[in-house]
């Protein structure tokens, strides 16, 4: 099949339709690896952040120093298997080395400026600072048998939408490679260190915080070949979940590199002018040449999309608007995920009773489509879908 029209695997014209304006959306443009990237946030020192280097990128760094990169393995678990806080806890690499790591390099951990549990007993929110002073919000849940993380990949969104409260926040600035695997690591670290209920090892990621993943691409996919690395935290492909509203120059992308996360596109809406209304950028990215997309993505890499519709009373929740998304995804490998809006202080909008959403389901599986209810965790905290702006109520 060839790419859908308006889009292509690498980087769009300015006046393409599959490119946001540039009143949407500020483009401040990926870094290359190697680039002095803290340096550009304001950081006060231009040291490497290992955080930031894949396997091979260490490797190098290691043979740069002087050393057999054998040592880039024992380096390598030091960072993501044991979650060394700092360079001279690594007793098992060579002093020079180690020497020569704390002269240029560090460990980008980042600091928690604040925390908050929920009272469900099962959501911790983190408000992460980072080397700029700027801040992100980070969500730890536990489920019975596993535990997922849910990590920012922008400071704020430039994508505008209004039942949003990152979208409410506007845009700031990407993250870094090292700033989204840092987040990782955080809950990682925090696992290791057997606080109460804790105990055991990420499992899952979602990209479901703070900003438009495939808006930051470069730096997300790195982050998560390195989160994916079965030396270090070991997260398996399938246990991770991007999330996005319909950029559909990086599903084109994801579909073309084969990425096998899992994908989840945010549609909330079967109509091009109920979705122009609910995500601006919608207009940018027109539904049909979205739902192509999607189609190309499911064809070349064999997955199916997971379709996230938040439902908002008096909005999109009638059983008109359900019946159309069931005729609009007919044909297309999809399971649905019914999100019941969370409450933020910017949008005026009410989430659909708890019957009004069985009616919901009840019509798209007469229909055929599979779907299932987000459960709703950490509400009282701000820690659910929708809900992180780096408000810092921890």
């Amino acid at each position: 099949m060839a790419t859908p029209a308006g889009s292509t695997s690498g980087a769009a014209t300015k006046n393409s339709p599959s490119e946001p304006s540039e009143q949407n959306v500020k483009d401040v443009g990926n870094y290359e690896l190697g680039d002095r990237r803290p340096m550009l946030y304001g950081m006060s020192s231009p040291r490497t952040n290992l955080f930031d280097l894949s396997r091979q990128a260490l490797a190098a760094l290691v043979a740069a120093c002087g050393f057999s990169p054998v040592h880039a393995g024992r380096l390598w678990r030091y960072l993501y298997r044991e979650g060394a806080a700092s360079l001279d806890q690594m007793t098992d690499l060579p002093a020079r080395l180690v020497a020569r790591l704390m002269d240029g390099a560090m460990i980008g951990h980042l600091a928690a400026a604040g925390e908050i549990d929920s009272n469900d007993g099962c959501t911790r929110k983190f408000l992460l600072e980072l080397a700029d002073g700027q801040r992100i919000e980070t969500v730890h849940m536990r489920f019975r048998g596993r535990t997922t993380a849910c990590l920012s990949t922008q400071v704020g969104c430039a994508m505008g939408c209004g039942f949003c409260a990152t979208g409410q926040m506007g845009f700031t600035r990407h993250l870094t490679v090292g700033e989204i695997v840092a987040q990782a690591m955080f809950v990682q670290r925090g696992l290791l260190s057997g606080g109460p209920g804790e105990g055991h090892r990420l499992r899952n990621i979602v990209l479901m915080g703070m900003g438009e993943p495939l808006h930051n691409y470069d730096a997300v996919m790195q982050a998560l070949d390195i989160v994916r690395d079965p030396g270090g935290l070991a997260i398996a492909a399938k246990r991770i979940t991007i999330s996005t509203v319909g950029v559909i120059p990086g599903i084109v992308r994801m579909a073309d590199e084969r990425r096998p996360e899992s994908l989840a596109v945010s549609l909330h809406a079967a109509s091009q002018a109920e979705r122009d209304a609910l995500i601006p950028v919608s207009k940018a990215w027109p539904l049909d040449e979205l739902l192509r997309a999607c189609r190309y993505y499911v064809q070349q890499t064999g997955q199916r999309v997971f379709i996230e519709w938040t439902l908002i009373a008096g909005t999109n929740d009638s059983p008109r608007q359900a019946s159309a998304l069931a005729s609009l995804l007919r044909g297309l490998p999809a399971q649905v995920n019914l999100i019941p809006l969370n409450s933020t202080a910017g949008y005026l909008g009410s989430t659909t009773r708890p019957e009004g959403v069985r009616q919901f389901q009840d019509i798209l599986a007469f229909a055929g489509l599979p779907s299932t209810v987000r459960q709703r965790r950490g509400l009282d905290i701000a820690a659910g879908c929708g809900q992180l702006a780096a408000g810092g109520n921890g």
